[in-house]
């Protein structure tokens, strides 16, 4: 079953897809996922990996929502007022609104980031009361401080390939502690890295590891976007191995 879903952040209307089982949910409620996209991306992300990985886990009775934070996808907002702030409370409002839903267990919201999401769904878990989180490709602030337009802070905003990025990003995503806030959650984590990702190296996968105290599962060949079928395919069937995990 899909369901389109929409809810409100700050004023701004944030859309997306909620999946659940075919099946009657158990007494408790079914265990679900929010799943945080990348930057720039959207609730479908490359190669529909959201919207493919969401059916695979309805059909091992997993639950679970795609949504476009604000500025992105469908979702109202501009990109150019986008932060890693803005992303957190968009991801908190998520989590808080599939908990609400007819059917889910609100003691079994995960969160899954991928990139950027990654990023964010680590320094939301906390306050989300993740039951688990899974990171995919994540990114760490390094990213941004090598791509800094000309190698310094914008004035105002900086075309991105046609991406108003604010000097408010580039501030905040620079001042940001993710490995901090993944040692302070203490949680059940995984991390899932393809070792052949030039955009994010590998080495942020292990990092994260490290910082959270879980397992890192590497794709032999998988790129940022784990793109190619065979890394496709294992990056889906080591995550549901974990998410099923409780």
């Amino acid at each position: 079953m899909e369901s389109f879903a929409q809810f409100s952040v700050d004023g701004s209307r944030l859309y997306g897809m909620v999946h659940t089982p075919d099946t009657e949910a158990p007494a408790s409620g079914w265990p679900s996922v929010v799943f945080v996209h990348g930057f720039t991306g959207n609730r479908v992300e490359a190669q529909r990996l959201f919207v493919r990985f969401s059916r695979v886990l309805a059909a091992q009775g997993i639950a679970s929502l795609r949504f476009d934070c604000r500025g992105s996808g469908e979702s109202h907002g501009e990109f150019s007022d986008v932060t890693v702030g803005t992303e957190v409370q968009d991801t908190l409002a998520a989590a808080e609104y599939l908990r609400r839903q007819p059917g889910i267990d609100p003691l079994r919201v995960m969160l899954l980031g991928f990139s950027m999401g990654a990023l964010v769904a680590t320094l939301a878990a906390r306050e989300a009361q993740a039951h688990r989180l899974l990171l995919w490709a994540p990114a760490l602030p390094d990213l941004w401080l090598h791509r800094l337009p000309g190698g310094q802070l914008p004035a105002t905003v900086a075309d991105l390939g046609g991406w108003p990025v604010s000097r408010a990003f580039y501030q905040e995503i620079l001042r940001q502690r993710p490995l901090d806030a993944a040692t302070r959650w203490g949680g059940v984590a995984h991390v899932i890295h393809g070792d052949a990702d030039e955009v994010c190296p590998p080495e942020y996968g292990v990092r994260y590891a490290r910082a959270l105290g879980c397992d890192a599962t590497g794709i032999p060949g998988g790129t940022h976007t784990f793109a190619t079928l065979d890394a496709t395919e294992m990056l889906y069937r080591e995550s549901l191995t974990f998410l099923r995990g409780g």
